[in-house]
């Protein structure tokens, strides 16, 4: 009996201690100090800001296009070699998943009903686009309506949508968008961009709708057509005020500046068809954009004392050798090695404050001159070509440095390289290229698309692509064909090998 009571005498001491202990627990165990929630506002910044171009810009797209180039193998490798370097390829991939859709997905979940925040709701929808925009021209078939959606839904295997799908439903999220947003409705006076104005989110969306609706020229017309004159009547770009940009600063440096005032600093040089394209041409952005250390015979002797900026002293590198194979074509080209050749000027465009655009002025003003020379929209096709030129001379302004192309040479340039009856593809798309340097993932997608510039394929005898010259996709990140092995099968069922030679959806 006295066990007895001393058993029950026990439990109800437990009992008591359990009920004490549940008093206050979730006080006790919620960190006061942690946030709960986001707002939206700041989670779309920062997605914006982390939309800067990274470090893999430099590795494979801009390298793709012709207008850099590094011949050291290793973390390098990538576009100068052809090969496919997984630790690379997957780039755009953490970046857009991990830090700039989670935050978009969230901020829109979060005020998707909310009557009064519709603005920013619209904002978010076309950042969200660009975000997208960006990933399936990398990858082509990715996730889409299930992604982002691992801690709102419990969603952590997402399916692969068909790039033809993704697009689509872009074009619908631009147009709906774009024009939903109200001055008259709710301010957003915090947004990085435009401080909240409202009329340059709606050029910016329908800018965005313009770009997206070029990407199918190849494989849509009919959309194609459809869509980009829905872009130019709702009212694109006006300006270089309404450029997206992210303006860095000590706090929010930008990516590839860091890289090349950092260790990168000697590996990265400009690309040969690059430099004489526009030393061909007498173009005036080459003197802003270019440096030469005449003589260096390291990375350590590239030293502002025998910088030369002049454009007749650029040469730009060639593509299709490596740190060893460049040794002897720099000797026989008259430099002291081959640190001696033109890179981009680590002082002004390639500053770790840079300015990083994103959607720009002169590239809608050359998409639009390209859609009017199609047919498919009004506008005189030359005066739109002009003004994209002008707007991207008159850009440059914005970087460190002295930068400014003056309106004398804006003038003559303009004068002298007009559009001509036959050429205007070519020379449209070629001023795209021109116009979207260091904004690598554009400069490539509308390279596969338009196929302009004409420049040759990368001749480097180790290449891993079989059947194309050019790299056409980059591969998707080791991680996904882990833990998400069965989506990334059904997509590469679908849209074809996971190779750098396998052809995306708009670019059959």
């Amino acid at each position: 009996m006295k066990k007895t009571y001393k058993y029950l005498t026990s439990c109800a001491v437990v009992f008591l201690m359990l009920t004490a202990c549940e008093e206050g627990f979730d006080e006790l165990n919620t960190n006061p100090v942690r946030l709960l929630s986001l707002e939206p506002t700041y989670q779309l910044n920062y997605a914006i800001i982390e939309s800067a171009p990274v470090y893999g810009n430099l590795t494979y797209e801009t390298t793709i296009v012709k207008q850099m180039i590094t011949p050291f193998q290793g973390v390098g490798t990538g576009g100068n070699l052809n090969q496919d370097n997984r630790s690379a390829t997957q780039a755009n991939w953490q970046d857009g998943y991990r830090r700039i859709l989670k935050n978009i997905i969230d901020g829109i979940e979060a005020i998707e009903n909310d009557p009064e925040r519709t603005n920013l709701y619209n904002m978010l929808r076309i950042w969200r686009a660009h975000a997208f925009i960006t990933l399936t021209d990398t990858y082509g078939d990715i996730p889409y309506t299930e992604a982002g959606r691992g801690f709102l839904e419990g969603t952590n295997f997402p399916k692969y949508d068909p790039q033809e799908f993704i697009y689509r439903d872009i074009l619908n999220e631009l147009e709906a968008a774009s024009a939903a947003l109200d001055p008259s409705k709710d301010e957003v006076p915090q947004d990085i961009l435009y401080s909240g104005d409202i009329d340059q989110w709606k050029r910016l969306g329908y800018s965005l709708l313009l770009r997206a609706a070029m990407r199918l020229s190849k494989v849509d017309v009919a959309t194609a057509q459809e869509f980009a004159s829905k872009a130019i009547n709702g009212g694109v770009m006006e300006s270089n005020e309404d450029n997206a940009v992210v303006r860095h600063n000590a706090d929010y440096r930008n990516p590839v500046g860091t890289n090349l005032n950092g260790g990168q600093a000697p590996f990265y040089y400009l690309d040969e068809d690059f430099v004489s394209f526009l030393q061909t041409n007498d173009d005036p952005r080459l003197e802003v954009i270019a440096v030469r250390y005449i003589g260096a015979l390291s990375g350590g002797e590239q030293t502002e004392e025998i910088a030369d900026r002049s454009a007749e002293a650029q040469i730009g590198m060639p593509q299709g050798f490596d740190n060893t194979t460049i040794v002897p074509v720099a000797e026989a080209a008259g430099l002291a090695s081959f640190y001696s050749y033109s890179q981009l000027d680590r002082r002004r465009l390639g500053h770790p404050e840079a300015p990083s655009y994103l959607v720009t002025y002169s590239q809608t003003s050359l998409l639009w001159a390209e859609a009017a020379f199609r047919g498919w929209a009004p506008g005189n096709p030359a005066d739109l070509y002009t003004q994209g030129i002008e707007a991207h001379m008159q850009q440059l302004a914005n970087w460190p440095g002295e930068t400014e192309v003056s309106q004398d040479e804006i003038n003559a340039y303009v004068a002298n390289n007009p559009l001509e009856a036959g050429q205007e593809l070519e020379q449209i798309n070629t001023q795209y290229w021109v116009s979207s340097l260091l904004i690598g993932p554009e400069a490539w997608a509308n390279f596969r698309r338009s196929g302009f510039p004409n420049v040759a394929p990368n001749p480097y005898p180790g290449s891993d692509l079989k059947t194309e010259d050019f790299i056409r996709r980059l591969t998707y990140p080791d991680s996904e064909l882990t833990v998400n092995k069965e989506n990334v099968d059904e997509a590469t069922n679908r849209q074809g090998p996971d190779l750098l030679d396998t052809r995306i959806w708009w670019d059959r």
